[in-house]
């Protein structure tokens, strides 16, 4: 089980229950259509294992590889809210198609969305999405917080909060939070650790702001890392993979 150090002299906190956040696009195919059959076994192969190595897991997915509600709203020719809510649909699609890959990896997994829509799964709702971690299910959550204006990434702190889990995964594009974006920037500084006033103060773009105050106020450790090749959910957690820790 993997250990979060919390300070110099501090004792260290094992973690066992993991919310973790993924991008849309991790589901994409090379070709830039929304959904790839190879890459979701894959990423169910490494939940799987994860799982096996003994983490609980809830999992956010966006849905940018379908919508990004933010830039529609912004070409303007649709609202805001309208843009978000189609933005949430989107994630519901990539919820399912991510529990149908994990329960042919033997995965028992559950998608819940915030956004009510009970003849295509169930509805999300703090007591029944205990429970079912507690069974040793997989939660999918789907819908963001079902409110326009959210990013899902405040939606994975919210719901980490929520469901008393140790840490946030944001499992990303790079191996943990920079100074400016690496793949632009041949300068750019990588974090070890931060606090969560740092990333705030610093204006970091791994995640929103209103992500990083809401981990602050709930003193919820936020872990990033590469989803891709070496790295992965359980190298992360499991095995000591290159991340970043923004921590109290």
């Amino acid at each position: 089980m993997w250990l979060i150090g919390w300070g110099a002299g501090d004792v260290t906190e094992p973690m066992r229950r993991v919310l973790v956040k993924l991008s849309g696009e991790a589901l994409a195919a090379p070709d830039g259509y929304w959904l790839y059959a190879q890459t979701l076994a894959a990423l169910a192969q490494d939940i799987a294992e994860t799982t096996r190595a003994g983490f609980e897991l809830a999992i956010v997915v966006g849905g940018g590889n379908v919508i990004r509600g933010s830039r529609m709203a912004q070409a303007g020719w649709i609202d805001r809210p309208t843009a978000d809510s189609m933005g949430m649909l989107a994630t519901v699609m990539n919820s399912l198609a991510l529990e149908t890959a994990l329960n042919a990896a033997g995965v028992p997994a559950r998608t819940m969305s915030a956004v009510s829509m009970p003849t295509i799964c169930e509805t999300y709702a703090r007591q029944p999405a205990l429970h079912h971690l507690a069974r040793g299910q997989v939660v999918v959550l789907a819908g963001g917080t079902g409110n326009p204006f959210f990013t899902t990434d405040t939606a994975a702190v919210l719901r980490g909060a929520e469901l008393h889990c140790d840490a946030v995964l944001k499992a990303t594009q790079v191996d943990g939070v920079y100074s400016a974006d690496p793949k632009t920037d041949p300068h750019a500084v990588r974090y070890d650790r931060l606090t969560h006033g740092e990333a705030i103060r610093r204006d970091l773009k791994v995640m929103d702001t209103a992500a990083f105050a809401l981990a602050r106020e709930n003193r919820l450790t936020v872990i990033v890392g590469s989803i891709h090749a070496p790295s992965s959910v359980k190298a992360i957690l499991a095995d000591g993979a290159p991340a970043t820790i923004v921590a109290p």
